[in-house]
């Protein structure tokens, strides 16, 4: 089997136990192709914490789980050192966290306060957690899916710019369709009747197979015309006036160099998937939201109109064409 095959029969297993759902599965897979990290926002019970352990069942790789609570400390996360006594001599020893997993579940992060939050950065940014003056290297396949619930807000602690920056794609999960909403129900039935997961004995996806499909998406191709498309859009959220003077009164703060690389990665990865060795404007156009709403920041007058990131959004693409 081919990388790309993989990676396919991948997804359709995660597809399979998380019913109603497939942009977030989609999502999580071009997360893992795309090396980069995924901030999923939606209500409770909607497979978020489930996609993620379904990904981990069906890859051979380390799935770890945070519960953000404010009580949270930094050391709880990348770990601390330890002191161990053994005949008569006592010496520190570094007690790794949960953060050395391949797969991190970040539930609720935003229910920790910023020191907490800040942990995350270095290990996001730099595949590294520094403790006591030393470096410690993060496994080579290593994804952190963090998770918030839109709704509630009391005790929460906004994620600062710098931190979501940090985040690949922002993808809101919504409500599955009626259709979904039976099998969904048919599902966790048969799941109650047969007392285990039907893929338990189904071997699982060696990382091999992952490291290959970001060779081959890698050397996926982008003409001079998409990339020019990729940038227009970038500066369009940072220079809105040069396109519609409505546009730029919604507009306080545009999407950073990162905003560029990210959709590049993401195109990149999303054509892969598609089954093409070239990227096409359609796939910018299927991923910018989720790669640019979290990097926007919103005018006061938006906020006033409750207009959201994700129309600046299309209305962005509606006058930005294609070179």
């Amino acid at each position: 089997m081919t990388a790309r095959d993989d990676i396919f029969e991948l997804g359709k297993r995660v597809s399979q136990s998380i019913i109603g759902q497939n942009t977030m599965v989609e999502r999580l897979i071009i997360g893992l192709l795309a090396n980069g990290h995924l901030l999923v926002e939606g209500l409770p019970g909607l497979a978020k914490t489930r996609a993620i352990k379904s990904l981990a069942k069906n890859l051979d790789s380390e799935l770890s789980r945070v519960q953000f609570t404010p009580d949270l400390l930094p050391a709880d996360i990348t770990g601390s050192e330890v002191y161990f006594s053994e005949g008569g001599k006592g010496e520190f020893k570094f007690q790794q966290g949960p953060i050395f997993a391949n797969l991190i579940l970040a539930d609720e992060i935003n229910r920790a306060p910023a020191k907490v939050q800040s942990a995350l950065l270095e290990a996001m940014e730099e595949r590294q957690v520094t403790v006591g003056g030393t470096s410690y290297p993060l496994p080579d396949l290593f994804m952190v899916m963090a998770t918030q619930n839109p709704i509630e807000q009391e005790g929460t602690y906004p994620l600062p710019e710098a931190q979501l920056d940090r985040f690949l794609m922002h993808v809101e999960v919504g409500y599955p369709d009626e259709t979904s909403e039976a099998a969904i129900m048919r599902l966790n039935r048969d799941e109650e009747n047969a007392g285990q997961d039907k893929h338990a004995d189904a071997p699982r996806l060696n990382p091999q197979a992952i490291f290959d499909a970001r060779k081959e998406i890698g050397a996926t191709a982008v003409s001079e015309p998409v990339e020019k498309y990729i940038v227009a859009l970038v500066i369009a959220t940072r220079y809105p006036d040069r396109y519609d003077k409505d546009l730029a009164k919604l507009l306080h703060v545009g999407a950073s160099p990162r905003g560029v690389i990210s959709l590049d990665k993401v195109s990149r990865s999303h054509a892969w998937l598609k089954g093409r060795d070239y990227v096409t404007p359609d796939d910018v156009k299927a991923v910018v939201n989720d790669v640019l709403r979290h990097r926007l920041i919103l005018s006061y007058e938006a906020h006033a109109s409750n207009t959201s990131a994700d129309e600046v959004i299309n209305r962005i693409t509606e006058l930005v064409a294609v070179s």
